[in-house]
């Protein structure tokens, strides 16, 4: 008899739920110090998609959410889902004027809100600023938080629009596979954030592929993600782990302690932590006591291959992997294997997901190169974005005629089948895991009186890869000095983006027309290195007046 057990099982965001409702009474979330079943977060998302209806969004329609990892977040997901609007998540960190922007670039007609209960950031506050200077003008804001802001729509007032729920059904039975599902932006090499268009297939059979064949995950497993759910490392996790029928733990807003008390009451077996900081957080505090611990069986992590062997040895019973993912392709195009040697596990960036075609060009000759070379990635396949909102010329740009993705980014591909990082192309930043360009801050910080000519570069540190650093030549007979610009930015851009290191300069190292920054960044590196600086100070200034 043929071995199904592998088969993926294709569908939609808001079927993918509901299926999994109509025979799983398990638990499906936990989040913070609240737990769903699977018939409650379905039944909770009907409620949500049967008032946006009654709102009057249509087919199509652009839906925001911008609020703290929550449930009401997830509910949100497959309720916009269901009734074939589009998802746009929108990051938690951005300032008023970067929501701003991708609010109205996506012409967003609901935007779903509610207040942090940390009190770290007011989302329904940033929302009226972003209002008061002009912007959401075609927006209606519901607040769904427990206290919610004067001036905009209640979750009361949701629910009391909302349609019967056998509308939101018929309008899901119409959504299908390659409908566009979400609308995520990413900053790229232009000053703007990108949208990606990701399609309903794209997430949910990207997720169930690396909870089936990498994560090896069963209903019996549970797995920890703090990642933010306006990443796609959030939500196609969760849809990997809702495709087994397993549990999927969330701390909300990340802290050690709580998550490591999460972890050992939950039994995890999988942790998602993906970033050093977020790792370092639960090895290096006080509560982390291996011995209680033993269950966890698989660590998924992003670094270098001799952080990963540390990071192997700070829990060495586990299998640690790493991947090589982005927006682009709906979260990972490679990972690890769990019963792969510690050489493949830690070294490299694991095999392709099934399903995914990659090749490595030249990227002068557009040539595919053998094994072994670096070059260029591309890739296409079912988790492959369609393009990005509103910009045919730049989809043109970096898809081939053969429908390959041109990611920017330098790979090879072992014999083994097994993928080689080898840095980006592109003028991007990493910091964090946020994707960050050099010309956004560069356009950021040419806003300042006293700066002439700026240029950012990304500089190696030890708890978030990299960094931004800012070298700038002041303008004739002006004056300013590193902390003043440093002040300058922070809390006027996300604070991944603040440069944490500034150098002046009044020349620069040219080719032709073009400023030749790794002349720039090559010396500050050695610089950091010689004075022993294992990664960078906080940005710990008051914002500039």
């Amino acid at each position: 008899m043929e071995d199904r057990s592998m088969w993926i099982n294709a569908t939609t965001i808001g079927d993918r739920l509901d299926q999994e409702a109509d025979r799983n009474d398990g638990i499906a979330l936990v989040m913070g110090d609240r737990r769903l079943t699977y018939r409650e977060l379905s039944d909770a998302s009907d409620q949500v998609a049967a008032g946006l209806l009654g709102l009057g969004v249509k087919r199509g329609d652009r839906v925001g959410i911008l609020m703290p990892n929550s449930v009401d977040f997830v509910v949100s997901i497959f309720a916009i889902a269901k009734i074939a609007a589009v998802i746009v998540p929108v990051n938690a960190r951005f300032k008023a004027h970067e929501a701003s922007y991708v609010i109205d670039h996506a012409e967003i007609s609901v935007m779903l809100t509610s207040g942090d209960p940390s009190g770290a950031t007011d989302f329904p506050g940033l929302l009226a600023t972003v209002i008061s200077e002009g912007g959401m003008a075609e927006a209606t804001v519901v607040d769904m938080g427990e206290s919610p802001r004067g001036g905009f729509l209640t979750r009361d007032d949701l629910l009391a629009a909302a349609v019967p729920v056998a509308d939101v059904k018929r309008v899901q039975a119409s959504v299908r596979l390659r409908d566009i599902g979400i609308l995520m932006y990413t900053s790229g090499t232009t000053a703007r954030p990108k949208g990606c268009l990701l399609t309903h297939e794209a997430v949910v059979r990207q997720g169930e592929k690396v909870a089936r064949t990498r994560f090896n995950l069963t209903r019996e497993d549970a797995l920890w993600d703090p990642l933010p759910l306006f990443h796609c490392g959030g939500i196609v996790p969760m849809l990997g782990v809702f495709s087994v029928g397993a549990k999927f733990c969330h701390p909300g807003f990340f802290e050690p302690g709580p998550s490591l008390r999460m972890i050992k009451a939950e039994r995890c077996t999988v942790l998602y932590p993906a970033f050093e900081a977020i790792w370092l957080g639960l090895v290096d505090h006080e509560e982390y006591v291996p011995e209680e611990l033993q269950h966890v069986r698989l660590v998924q992590n992003i670094h270098t291959p001799e952080r990963m062997e540390q990071f192997a040895a700070q829990m060495p019973w586990a299998s640690h992997v790493t991947s090589y993912g982005s927006t682009e392709c709906a979260t990972n195009l490679t990972m690890g294997l769990e019963f792969d040697s510690p050489d493949l596990r830690l070294r490299t960036l694991g095999p392709v997901v099934d399903g995914m075609e990659v090749k490595i060009v030249d990227p002068e000759t557009g040539l595919e190169v053998p094994p072994g070379v670096m070059g260029e990635l591309c890739f296409r396949g079912y988790s492959c974005f369609e393009g990005y909102y509103k910009d045919p010329e730049l989809t043109a740009q970096v898809f081939d005629e053969d429908g390959f993705f041109h990611s920017g980014d330098r790979a090879c591909i072992e014999e083994t089948g097994h993928l080689l990082y080898g840095g980006r192309i592109k003028d991007m930043l990493k910091v964090g895991g946020e994707n960050v360009a050099a010309i956004e801050i560069e356009d950021f910080l040419a806003t300042h009186p006293a700066v002439r000519v700026v240029q950012v570069v990304g500089v190696p540190d030890a708890r978030y890869d990299e960094v931004p650093a800012a070298f700038v030549e002041l303008e004739p007979g002006a004056e300013a000095t590193e902390a003043e610009i440093i002040a300058y930015c922070i809390g006027r851009v996300a604070t991944y983006k603040v440069p944490r290191y500034v150098r002046f300069v009044t020349s620069w190292p040219m080719s032709g027309t073009k400023i030749k920054k790794f002349e720039l960044r090559d010396p500050l590196v050695a610089e950091l290195t010689a004075d022993g600086v294992p990664q960078a100070p906080k940005p710990a200034a008051q914002p500039a007046s």
